[in-house]
């Protein structure tokens, strides 16, 4: 009769750890990565100026006075008694340059300028050449931020809207960023719906998998969606099942050991 009892307890555990083991991996991100193994990164997408993007333009070199025409949207210099450089923020420099739908902006004293389709250093690099070209600096230095660039999270995760900080933001930093995603969330249906020259593309993640890192939507774009879809109802009782199951087994498997040891 004991060694029947072992015989039951040991087919109770054998059937009770692979399972919960099974059930952990369903759970658990980049599960195919070893440790310490190597993996080659790839480059990073650079983000492109596109239409009604606002852009925070800031032109300065030695002579601060010569930049003064070029900063009427982003900031204002004065010169204090003492001949020391003022710097302050302008009322609408939140406004920035709007990129209209011809893919320009208008920039003090140059005129029109075509950005859209170049990377933040691509445009810059384009403004100061103008401006040398003009003959207004000749050591001009550019830069170029996004104003309004944001992504938005929806489904099983923290919804919302984000602003992006920077022109590189990765999906799992929007991720995190959002809360991380919730116990229901399917880890292999993350969606990123793009807008790409005037269609909309849609990109399913799998976070579980190292193929997330070499995604086109990996490094994410202005008003990008991401959209973690949820687990349907029918997961979500084999979830209480599994759970319930496992309560039974554990509990029948703890008794039979105690008849066993007790005897």
């Amino acid at each position: 009769m004991n060694k029947i009892r072992l015989v039951l307890v040991l087919a109770v555990v054998a059937v009770v750890l692979p399972s919960c083991n099974k059930r952990a991996n369903k759970y658990m991100y980049f599960q195919d990565m070893s440790v310490e193994e190597e993996y080659a990164v790839a480059a990073a997408s650079q983000t492109v100026i596109r239409v009604d993007d606002r852009l925070g333009i800031t032109v300065d070199c030695k002579n601060r006075e010569l930049a003064l025409p070029f900063n009427s949207k982003t900031a204002s210099y004065s010169v204090s008694l003492d001949g020391s450089d003022v710097t302050s923020a302008a009322a609408d420099a939140v406004s920035g340059y709007r990129v209209v739908s011809e893919g320009y902006i208008n920039f003090p004293m140059i005129g029109r300028i075509d950005v859209c389709g170049l990377t933040l250093k691509e445009a810059a690099k384009v403004i100061e050449n103008a401006i040398i070209e003009g003959g207004y600096i000749k050591d001009p230095n550019v830069t170029i931020e996004f104003l309004n660039a944001r992504y938005i999270v929806l489904g099983a995760s923290g919804a919302g809207v984000y602003p992006m900080q920077g022109d590189k933001v990765t999906l799992l930093e929007a991720i995190a960023k959002a809360g991380d995603l919730a116990d229901n969330a399917k880890l292999d249906d993350i969606r990123v719906i793009r807008e790409v020259d005037g269609v909309r593309k849609v990109y399913v993640q799998d976070i579980r998998s190292k193929d997330i890192f070499d995604s086109p939507c990996y490094y994410l774009q202005q008003n990008d969606v991401i959209y973690v879809a949820p687990s349907y109802r029918r997961a979500s009782f084999s979830d209480t099942f599994f759970k319930v199951f496992s309560l039974v087994t554990s509990a029948l498997s703890v008794y039979m050991t105690y008849l066993w040891a007790t005897k």
